[in-house]
């Protein structure tokens, strides 16, 4: 079999075994919890961009957020 063929079959399980063995190598390096952090981070700035590159509304609507911290939206003046 070549290998375009097998890549055609198979490529996502490649994929996947590709990306198992990179982040176990980064937990042998670094550790659990902080590989855990990095997947985190890549996965937010995935889905940030994701959303950019498609043209959605920002997930926070700042404007609202900002009436909401100032002076009206306390109960305790």
């Amino acid at each position: 079999m070549p290998w375009k063929e097998v890549w055609e079959s198979h490529g996502g399980r490649i994929a996947g075994v590709a990306f198992g063995i990179i982040l176990g190598f980064i937990y042998l390096i670094s550790g659990f919890w902080d590989m855990l952090f990095f997947a985190l981070v890549v996965f937010i700035g995935y889905t940030l961009g994701k959303r950019k590159d498609n043209a959605q509304a920002p997930l926070f609507q700042w404007q609202e957020f900002v009436q909401r911290l100032s002076g009206r939206g306390r109960p305790f003046k």
